[in-house]
């Protein structure tokens, strides 16, 4: 990995769309970085609420919805790619959370896995699960306690974030989940822009990227 490449790695920070940004998906977007390599990134659009309910899709995909905190909720449009496919974002779910999450570095103690079939764990950040089995518990009232679905995700290829940065057409923040879990979907663009102490009314397609 290059010097370069490594004082710019994304993984779990927020892309912020800039006023400049005009593509419809990505127009005054935010999106958690999931992963980020020499060979391109992928991620998640966090604020752009799709037709769908995740008591819809849960119908959708015949599986009963029972935790009452989730009936409500939008399903994401994650963004262009494979937008039939969800993605569940949450925070790591592992194995060995109730063996001693007290302390989890005891020795005999091994290593913490997710629990779910496959999870991209975002290091330093959240999980991103795309196995059927999250869902499955989700619908009998377990699962990750906060959690946002979408349909879709973003990826760019090798050098095309980097490229985009550099035309100024987003802004990068290190990621904070309570923007995506605790905030509204039509607030986490201006919450996004506070964590770089911004409003959206300063941003210009000219200013550059912190």
């Amino acid at each position: 990995m290059s010097a370069d490449f490594a004082s710019t790695q994304l993984s779990h920070h927020f892309l912020i769309a800039m006023p400049g940004l005009e593509d419809p998906t990505f127009a005054k977007s935010v999106v958690y970085v999931c992963e980020h390599s020499e060979r391109g990134a992928m991620g998640l659009i966090i604020n752009k609420p799709g037709d769908l309910s995740l008591k819809h899709l849960f119908e959708k995909v015949e599986l009963p919805l029972l935790r009452q905190d989730l009936l409500q909720c939008n399903v994401l449009h994650g963004g262009p790619v494979q937008t039939e496919r969800g993605f569940v974002l949450h925070e790591p779910m592992l194995e060995n959370d109730s063996v001693d999450s007290e302390n989890p570095n005891k020795e005999g103690v091994a290593p913490s896995h997710s629990i779910y079939a496959s999870t991209l764990s975002v290091p330093g950040g959240l999980a991103m699960t795309t196995s059927k089995d999250v869902l499955e518990a989700m619908a009998n009232g377990s699962g990750p306690q906060r959690v946002v679905v979408t349909l879709g995700y973003a990826a760019w290829g090798e050098g095309q974030l980097e490229s985009e940065i550099g035309e100024n057409s987003w802004l990068t923040v290190p990621a904070d989940p309570a923007v995506i879990f605790d905030t509204p979907i039509e607030q986490r663009y201006d919450k996004a822009l506070s964590l770089l102490g911004l409003q959206a009314w300063m941003l210009s397609s000219e200013a550059g990227h912190a």
